[in-house]
């Protein structure tokens, strides 16, 4: 469960700036546009105010250099209809000496600087190369948030079966709010993406998540890592360290593995969630955080709590919400989507043309029962990338994991339909398989068809015959 996708690649160039130049002084107009041609930036003249207005509002522009002084419409008209119809760009306004004060107005009213005549090129480039490190940055800025929501969204989250569709419909519904969340599921299913996912869509997405694996701590150590010490607290504690509650305040904390606190440090985290304030080890003084707490356990806390592990009230304070991954292998609807992406991810990473997977192998692949989850599920396909050799992934591409080897070739759970089929024509078996393999596939005729060993032209004929959407 990761994103559907790829990040642009790290030496992909961004496309020229573009540029406006308003004046009518026609000379320095275009003075000014092979001045910065010459610097790479992609550049247009208006030589009026209403053609500069007009030129604003029908086509997209990241900078906009204009002078104060024109006739019919200004340089602070310019300036106000690009903010409005392009609230990204920086507007950079030329002047005279005598209307310095109103290009100080400018600025005030969002202009990005202001150049005084006469305009050295130097100095034009220098103002407006500042003014495009600024829209770099916002774009940057942007971009990665973009990224984030790719990766994290619940829209890149790969699945097509009806389990995992019911499990974002609920995420959907409980990240916007700031619910108390504690995520259940085997190890592998996911659940630390899913965290993620949540933050990312929250209200608090601007803020910082911050994950912590209770059961990768030590024991004695647990205390300090969630809410910090000070100096001399212990032995090692030769500083202040700030806890994960307070670099996660105004955020999210992730509690991965919650079921592994020792049972005093429970009774600590109980209190926090209670009052909204930790205090770090060794210190008495109170620090109020402000923190939504998601957690996530692969055991099951109830037997815990009945075995005197875990504490009943921290329990029933964590699950205000509760979501359930299910394994891998109750859904293995969302095997080969997964194979897919992984094999486009690792091909990318380990710069190997990789085309796909032989019928075989995919059969294989949907057949494991993946004790190990889509975790185990990535590690495999990353190993068979790895070590494939002509591009085209099959059985000897596997490596040798008692999990992998032998794996009978039987319908999968879901389908659930086989028996039905008992005393019914050839053609509703062939109908059933070609169904079933489509929901496999999450509707690649292209993949079905190399799975079901058939051309692609043959599938198309009996989608066609028996009228399967």
């Amino acid at each position: 469960m990761t994103e559907t996708k790829a990040s642009p690649p790290a030496d992909s160039v961004p496309p020229p700036l573009r540029i406006l130049i308003v004046d009518n002084d026609q000379a320095l107009a275009h003075a000014m546009l092979e001045s910065l041609e010459g610097r790479g930036y992609q550049c247009e003249v208006a030589t009026s105010g209403p053609e500069g207005a007009r030129r604003v509002e029908h086509e997209t522009y990241d900078i906009v250099i204009t002078d104060l002084v024109m006739n019919d419409v200004d340089g602070m008209e310019i300036l106000g209809r690009s903010k409005r119809a392009l609230p990204d760009c920086e507007v950079i306004m030329v002047t005279g000496h005598a209307s310095i004060p109103k290009a100080v107005d400018a600025m005030q009213q969002g202009a990005y600087s202001f150049l005084e005549k006469p305009i050295t090129p130097n100095r034009l480039r220098a103002v407006t190369d500042k003014a495009a490190e600024k829209v770099q940055l916002r774009r940057q800025n942007l971009e990665l948030a973009q990224r984030l929501d790719e990766r994290f969204g619940f829209e890149g989250i790969i699945f097509t079966s009806d389990r995992m569709k019911q499990v974002i419909d609920r995420l959907k519904r409980i990240a916007p709010t700031d619910a108390t969340v504690l995520i259940s599921g085997e190890s592998g299913t996911g659940k630390e993406l899913i965290a993620q996912a949540i933050h990312q869509n929250s209200p608090r997405k601007a803020k910082r998540i911050v994950a912590l694996n209770c059961a990768a701590v030590a024991e004695n150590l647990v205390e300090s890592e969630l809410f910090g010490h000070v100096k001399g607290a212990f032995t090692d504690a030769v500083t202040d360290r700030v806890g994960a509650f307070e670099y996660a305040n105004g955020g999210t904390l992730f509690l991965d593995e919650v079921g592994d606190m020792p049972m005093p440090t429970q009774i600590k985290l109980l209190r926090v969630l209670e009052d909204h304030q930790i205090t770090r080890v060794g210190d008495n003084k109170p620090i109020r955080v402000n923190v939504r707490l998601v957690s996530a356990t692969h055991q099951n806390l109830e037997d815990a709590i009945a075995r005197g592990k875990f504490r009943s009230d921290l329990y029933y304070r964590l699950k205000v919400v509760t979501v359930n991954l299910p394994p891998l292998r109750e859904r293995r609807e969302d095997v080969v989507p997964l194979c897919d992406h992984f094999r486009k991810l690792m091909a990318r990473r380990h710069h190997k043309a990789v085309k796909g997977f032989s019928p075989a192998v995919s059969r294989t692949l949907v057949a494991c029962d993946w004790k190990g989850n889509v975790r185990q599920l990535r590690n495999v396909i990353e190993n068979m990338v790895v070590l494939d050799q002509d591009g085209m992934l099959d059985v000897d591409d596997l490596p040798q994991d008692p999990d992998l080897i032998d794996v009978p070739v039987t319908a999968p759970e879901s389908t659930g339909g086989l028996s039905a089929l008992l005393g019914q024509p050839m053609d509703a078996y062939e109908r059933f398989a070609i169904e079933e393999t489509l929901k496999l596939t999450n509707g690649n005729r292209e993949e079905a068809a190399r799975i079901l060993e058939i051309g692609a032209r043959t599938l198309y004929r009996k989608l066609e015959k028996y009228q399967i959407e």
